[in-house]
């Protein structure tokens, strides 16, 4: 045989090598998970998830019922976007803007060819569904309270010296003490874990708690995850059949949702990755404006709303503002204050309540500006903005009236 002298074939050889001996690294080592995340980012031009990834992933398809569509503001699509909304939401590729005002559709727009029948990802905004999902199994007797020990449904834990003393509530409200670092970009990281790789679950038990539980928040895709698991034990039922019978067909969803799940095609990515449509997104937020009550039907406990959204002034020092109560961001400070449910990459539902406002946005891209020192700057610079400037428009309609 001739020794290979071309160095452009030796460099192919030796690269061929190295990817081999790298992939059955990744796999002895468990993280295998890697290679899918590499293909599915940095392969299509990204550096972390993107909100089309559903195509990418098994589904559980979340039904809706009978659809209801949103009845049309009087002035609907007639008040424009101010120019520096219009600006920023540009700026951070926005795909679609809604904004309800007294239970009606006031503004809807979409950029990049998109359209009001088109689904994207949830990310985090999904926390506050799975949260809903757990009061809700209070309501209906499947979950004794908020105080009620984790163990009970998740009896791996029971010799965790954290573990055995953790809440379903202190999953909610992140006070858990959960080994867990929230990374979106980090390859080695137990988020990117969850969510490129295959069994989730077993991921989620193998981990430990590391910290008092109830005293401090430390915001955990984990908690959300270990909740899901819980609420999956509690009701015998999947996670997307639960939001179907409890959120998508009592709200009159206008389409079918998508649950992503895990590389095992088994269990739903609860911390994230709802994809529906934005118009049944807003939906989510009217009713937790309404405090529960849809068209003259309570579908959840108003004092579980209120519950949700209101601080958890325990778990943060006295020097701080409360941000989060159960699964829900808050700025009550500010003027006008606001509750949200936040997403990666900038997926917004604000529920303004003095002004009767619902404000939802999905897009590609985060605004990562700190514009000040409000609290929820490091989290969500763009909700301040959207907020005071969907005010200056509804300040504009009042004057046509």
């Amino acid at each position: 045989m001739r020794p290979i002298k071309s160095p452009f074939i030796k460099t192919l050889i030796f690269l061929f090598i190295l990817a081999l001996v790298i992939t059955s690294q990744l796999y002895i080592t468990g993280n295998q998970y890697i290679i899918r995340g590499f293909a599915n980012t940095y392969m299509k031009g990204r550096t972390t998830a993107g909100i089309y990834d559903y195509t990418d992933f098994d589904n559980r398809i979340i039904l809706s019922g009978q659809a209801q569509a949103w009845d049309l503001h009087s002035n609907y699509n007639q008040i424009p976007l101010t120019d520096s909304l219009r600006f920023n939401l540009e700026k951070y590729k926005s795909d679609a803007f809604i904004i309800i005002h007294d239970g009606k559709l006031f503004y809807e727009e979409y950029w990049n060819g998109r359209t009001a029948v088109d689904v994207s990802n949830s990310f985090s905004m999904a926390k506050t569904y799975v949260a809903f999902l757990l009061f809700k199994a209070i309501e209906n007797g499947d979950i004794q309270s908020l105080e009620q020990p984790i163990t009970d449904f998740l009896p791996q834990f029971k010799n965790d010296t954290f573990g055995a003393k953790c809440s379903v509530g202190d999953l909610a409200a992140m006070t858990s003490g959960f080994d867990w670092k929230e990374n979106y970009y980090l390859p080695l990281n137990p988020t990117a874990k969850a969510y490129f790789g295959t069994k989730i679950n077993d991921q989620m038990l193998n981990r430990k708690f590391i910290s008092e539980p109830g005293k401090h928040f430390e915001y955990l895709s984990g908690n959300t995850q270990l909740l899901g698991m819980v609420i999956e034990k509690a009701t015998g039922h999947n996670l997307s059949y639960l939001l179907s019978e409890q959120l998508w067909k009592p709200l009159g969803m206008e389409h079918n949702a998508l649950w992503s799940l895990d590389g095992s095609g088994e269990t739903e990515k609860a911390y994230c990755c709802v994809n529906a449509t934005a118009l049944d997104f807003a939906k989510i937020g009217s009713l937790f404006l309404q405090k529960g009550n849809w068209k003259g039907r309570q579908i959840i406990d108003t004092v579980h709303i209120d519950k949700m959204t209101f601080p958890n002034t325990a778990a943060f020092e006295s020097t701080e503002i409360p941000v989060y109560g159960y699964s829900v961001w808050m700025d009550y400070s500010q003027s006008p204050a606001f509750y949200a449910f936040l997403g990666h990459l900038g997926q917004r539902t604000i529920i303004v309540p003095e002004h009767h406002l619902v404000i939802l946005r999905l897009g590609h891209k985060k605004d990562e500006r700190i514009l000040g020192k409000r609290p929820l700057e490091k989290t969500a610079t763009d909700a301040y903005y959207m907020v005071d400037e969907v005010v200056k428009m509804l300040d504009k309609n009042l004057e046509i009236k």
